[in-house]
């Protein structure tokens, strides 16, 4: 028990009391129930790869989007990790394909520029007829420094287009309770009303 407990506490955000509380629940349990689970994360280590394109989570060498003929290759969104692929994915909105940097720049921490997959975005050019890149970062400064690092690596490469998602107030957002720094960019990036209400 204790060994169980050990383990689930090394995952993120869980602590030694939560990991009990899991074990104690997991006790409970039919054991049918805990063989299935062992099995299904015992598979995750042998059926789930890193797509060698874009490193979105994958049971293939390229994952189910670099492989859709359908999605539009022109534009490349590059994001932090594979839990924000999963979100814009989610709105439905965005059809271009991604590049996921599992992690970002963090000297401080560590984190240099080779510690991520920042190195490689060059040679996604090369093989895309990418004409955009959009930057859908953490608004912090860790966020900040791997969008104008990866800025600076290609901004000489012609026509190529640069663009980051906006930042600014939440829908249904009290303006009272938004920090400076948010209000502040939603201010000056305020968009045309006219061209919004008629979306």
């Amino acid at each position: 028990m204790a060994n169980a407990i050990n383990e689930l506490a090394k995952l993120p955000g869980i602590g030694k009391r939560t990991a009990t509380r899991l074990v104690m629940f997991l006790i409970r349990q039919d054991p049918q129930y805990i063989k299935k689970l062992s099995e299904s994360i015992a598979l995750l280590s042998t059926n789930l790869f890193l797509c060698r394109q874009c490193h979105n989570v994958s049971d293939a060498e390229i994952c189910n989007i670099c492989s859709d003929m359908a999605r539009d290759t022109t534009i490349l969104c590059v994001v932090q990790n594979i839990q924000d692929l999963i979100a814009i994915e989610r709105s439905r909105v965005y059809n271009g394909i991604y590049h996921v940097l599992n992690g970002l720049i963090s000297p401080i921490d560590g984190i240099t520029p080779d510690k991520i997959f920042v190195n490689d975005i060059p040679e996604r050019l090369r093989n895309n007829d990418i004409n955009e890149i959009i930057f859908a970062l953490p608004a912090t400064v860790e966020g900040d420094t791997t969008a104008y690092y990866i800025f600076n690596m290609l901004k000489d490469v012609n026509s190529l287009y640069f663009s980051a998602i906006a930042r600014g107030i939440s829908i249904g957002g009290d303006i009272e309770y938004i920090d400076e720094l948010t209000l502040g960019k939603a201010i000056k990036n305020r968009i045309d009303f006219s061209k919004a209400i008629k979306k």
